[in-house]
């Protein structure tokens, strides 16, 4: 490694930047190093897992930016700002590699230095100000909370012109997006986090201006019980527009009882975007008549919904061009409401192997029976990329004693260890599904010599004492990577992880 030039490190630094521990260990390294890593840290330095409430010379670093004149403005209005004891000037001409500013952060290192609302308002504005003039360019803005109009700053055009990605509310108001919309374009990721239930004109204006919107998100995070005004309807026709270009729809709602406006809306806008690569919603199921029968994406990679039948899963399996990587759902809620869960489980294993060849990571909810067994063997022999699968049984039409419930814990070991390839490094399984002690130990001894596996379940029951003694002694063989219990929503949550 000492012998790379600085080229070739950067290309390897590049790598790791959304791992911050180890980038910020390579800073101590040497010179080289330090030089390499510092632009790719400061790209986007608010993305990392940092506490800014106690990190006082980031405000240092912004401060020493300041000219004189701003200085002394900020003076004469009795703002008082911290005393810098170094003369000399940063190693590094921070702000120079920096494409990103995050309102909620700078105002959080600003409030550092406990400043009266005003005097914050003053330091805000003069902060971003410099931001603007200094960012050779402009590529991610995080502009929650934010209280100043800053596509008046002078040099706002040149740099909001060139905005790749935009996080924001709907508590933002309407004119704001209409000035935003004027010179931001070229948007292609935009993150909307729904905080008022009602529609924003200004962000429909905004996404309607938008060439080559490829990423859309929306969340919702209200906390009214009661609200009469769609917020979904105008922003989803402007969509609906875009089906050309986006390729990426996130859709997070927040159910209300008696409200289905995002289901109506939702019915409309998922048929019409053909060229998806990305579909994931925490609501599908909810009263959608043929929906799914009109969902055909060809270049759908992942798909990831919750509240959804696997019979309708499985029409969209069937309809997708072969290209699926992720198919994570949800359909524990939904089980007690589909009559014929044994044999739509049974298709759905075989829509997986039959037109998922590429598939990585998979949630798989099936009955404990001979001819699910035998098709689950089928597919571990197929879909040769599989690397994470999490087991669901659902038996709750039929009670299963304890003893068969081990007997089918065992039978499942036993088709792993024979049929999955060494590419399988993690396994998520749920309650109803148990292994004896003797049958769990069988297996970790088979899997010797294959790369260490990660096991996350719901389950207490490997917690008991028998049971961790097992678990750490084949972690010290190198045969377990980790072992843990986590919550159901982890546990079902393919995105998360150890």
């Amino acid at each position: 490694m000492s012998k790379l030039n600085k080229d070739i490190l950067f290309l390897i630094f590049e790598e790791l930047q959304d791992d911050s521990k180890s980038l910020f260990s390579c800073l101590m390294i040497n010179k080289l190093w330090c030089e390499t890593v510092v632009p790719i840290l400061w790209k986007n330095p608010w993305r990392y897992n940092i506490n800014y409430n106690n990190k006082s010379y980031l405000f240092n670093i912004i401060e020493f930016y300041l000219s004189n004149d701003t200085k002394e403005y900020l003076i004469k209005e009795r703002i008082r700002l911290p005393l810098i004891t170094s003369k000399s000037p940063p190693f590094f001409d921070y702000l120079s590699f920096c494409r990103s500013i995050n309102i909620n952060i700078l105002n959080t290192i600003i409030s550092i230095e406990s400043l009266l609302d005003y005097d914050k308002f003053l330091l805000q504005q003069e902060f971003y100000g410099l931001f603007m003039k200094k960012l050779p360019e402009l590529k991610f803005l995080d502009m929650r909370s934010i209280k100043h109009q800053i596509f008046y700053f002078p040099e706002a055009k040149i740099r909001l012109e060139s905005l790749c990605e935009l996080k924001c509310d709907t508590s933002i108001d309407s004119s704001y997006f209409y000035g935003l919309a004027r010179i931001c374009q070229r948007i292609q990721r935009l993150i909307i986090i729904n905080v008022e239930p009602k529609t924003n004109r200004g962000i429909t204006k905004l996404i309607e201006v938008q060439k080559n919107l490829k990423y859309f998100e929306w969340i919702d995070d209200f906390n009214e019980d009661y609200f009469t005004e769609d917020p979904y309807r105008e922003i989803f026709l402007e969509l609906e527009k875009k089906a050309d270009v986006l390729k990426h729809l996130e859709l997070l709602f927040i159910y209300l009882d008696g409200f289905d406006f995002y289901s109506t809306s939702l019915k409309k806008l998922l048929p019409k975007l053909h060229k998806l690569k990305t579909l994931i919603t925490n609501e599908f199921s909810y009263n959608n008549g043929n929906l799914s029968e009109r969902l055909i994406y060809n270049d759908l990679q992942v798909l990831n919904i919750g509240f959804i039948s696997i019979h309708e899963a499985s029409i969209i399996i069937g309809n997708s061009g072969g290209r699926l990587k992720e198919v994570s759902l949800k359909p524990c809620e939904f089980l007690k409401y589909e009559g014929n869960f044994s044999d739509n489980s049974l298709i759905f294993i075989r829509k997986i192997y039959e037109n998922c060849p590429l598939i990585e990571y998979l949630s798989l909810t099936f009955y404990s029976s001979k001819d699910h067994f035998n098709e689950l063997e089928n597919l571990l022999k197929i879909c040769q990329n599989l690397k994470s699968l999490l087991l669901i049984t659902s038996n709750i039409f039929i009670r299963e004693t304890k003893e068969k419930n081990l007997e089918n814990g065992e039978n499942l070991l036993k088709i792993l260890i024979k049929s999955a390839t060494i590419n399988l490094r993690e396994l998520r399984f749920f309650n109803d599904i148990k292994f004896s002690l003797k049958a769990l130990e069988e297996f970790l001894e088979k899997w010797r010599g294959r790369p260490a596996i990660t096991i996350l379940t719901s389950d207490f029951t490997y917690e008991s004492e028998d049971y961790r003694i097992l678990i750490n002694n084949y972690k010290n063989y190198g045969v377990i990577k980790v072992f843990r219990r986590e919550s159901t929503m982890n546990v079902e949550d393919m995105n998360f992880k150890i």
